[in-house]
């Protein structure tokens, strides 16, 4: 089954008792029991809802995966990962990482004994250097946030199944219709839902999709003992959305590529980031293990002080300034004061999160008008 009819099709069928062609929202917190202990597979809403069962089928199948689970958000996916290590277990991560995800690691779990070390990962080989016995999982973004670096999956598998670590790829930026992770040997598969898979800026989801039948079980127990757990309204919105995931894919990528040319020779920008330039780093990598470059772009801003920069991010007409990605509308972010926040300077600066980046969320508005924004707020 092609992406498209997957995108549509996929685990859901029509609603048996209606004939319903969409999934049914079933809003209940319980459902009656034949006898204690006897059900129809759902005994309280907090560890199944059949509106989240069938989004987790189609998102399973958009991964190429077997299981899958959603979060109430993106962090609580990513919470949920780092609850299966102990005190005194060791990750590596990149140092290109969402603020969210450092302050996470930083802040929650390092107090806890959880160590973590961010590293360049454009060489996968510097992993090794870090890998010891108390070593567990292997996290890495790619394209990252917001410098979009991107890290060979395949040769990260490699080496995690060499040391037999876990490895867990955040896949947000590129969706389940550019990059498929689990293809290349990742044992997990993280999403922020709320972003190009929700696709209307109307949802905060996140998505855990895996193989290992012991992994998921591991996985939804801390879903179920936690309560991270989304609601059936948000579970149908997603599912609406992803039925048009390729459509808006396609015109992200046609727009991403249309406005990084545009960029490129600007005379306001001192630097691009964006995946599918030659002269980007690991574009060779990029073309091997993504289907197309996405909307995603970041820039520098040339001889651009921070006043100068806040400027020009209030500047615009179309692109709206705000948090998150990956919806219909195009946004500009500023991560330094926004997503990035939690990132100590030095650490954000030496990766090239300075002070005069924005990063672009590319929407699918007519390219031109997006051009025609971009000019008048650079002049």
């Amino acid at each position: 089954m092609k992406f498209g009819t997957k995108a549509i099709h996929a685990g859901l069928a029509p609603d048996p008792s209606t004939g319903a062609i969409m999934t049914p929202i079933f809003q209940t917190s319980t459902y009656v029991q034949e006898s204690p202990g006897v059900n129809k597979g759902f005994g309280y809403a907090r560890g199944k809802n059949p509106t989240r069962v069938a989004l987790e089928k189609n998102i399973a199948a958009l991964e190429n995966g077997k299981h899958a689970i959603c979060f109430s958000s993106g962090m609580g996916a990513t919470d949920a990962v780092i609850k299966m290590l102990r005190p005194g277990d060791e990750v590596i991560t990149g140092d290109d990482l969402y603020g969210g995800s450092y302050r996470m690691f930083t802040k929650i779990f390092e107090p806890y004994g959880i160590k973590f070390h961010f590293i360049n990962m454009h060489d996968v080989n510097n992993i090794s250097k870090y890998v010891n016995e108390k070593t567990k999982l292997v996290w890495i973004e790619t394209p990252t946030n917001p410098t979009m670096q991107i890290v060979d999956i395949e040769a990260c598998s490699k080496i995690a199944k060499q040391h037999k670590l876990l490895l867990a790829v955040d896949n947000t930026f590129a969706s389940p219709y550019l990059q498929n992770p689990l293809d290349f040997g990742a044992d997990i598969v993280m999403h922020s839902v709320t972003k190009y898979l929700g696709g209307h800026s109307d949802v905060v989801m996140g998505a855990l999709i895996m193989n290992d039948d012991k992994l998921h079980e591991q996985l939804y127990f801390i879903l179920n003992s936690c309560g991270a757990n989304p609601g059936p309204m948000d579970c149908f919105l997603v599912l609406r959305g992803i039925k048009t995931l390729h459509l808006r894919m396609e015109r992200h990528c046609y727009n991403g590529q249309k406005i990084a040319e545009f960029l490129k020779t600007h005379p306001r920008i001192e630097k691009i980031y964006w995946p599918g330039f030659e002269d980007h780093p690991n574009h060779h990598i990029a073309k091997k293990q993504m289907r197309g470059f996405g909307g995603m772009i970041s820039i520098v801003l040339k001889d651009a002080s921070l006043e100068e920069t806040f400027r020009i991010a209030s500047s615009f007409n179309v692109f709206s300034l705000a948090e998150s990605l990956g919806g219909v509308e195009s946004l500009i972010n500023h991560p330094v004061t926004m997503t990035h926040a939690s990132i100590p300077k030095p650490e954000r600066e030496r990766v090239g999160v300075v002070d005069n980046l924005l990063r672009l969320s590319v929407g699918v508005e007519d390219v031109d008008d997006l051009i025609e924004d971009l000019k008048q707020a650079l002049a």
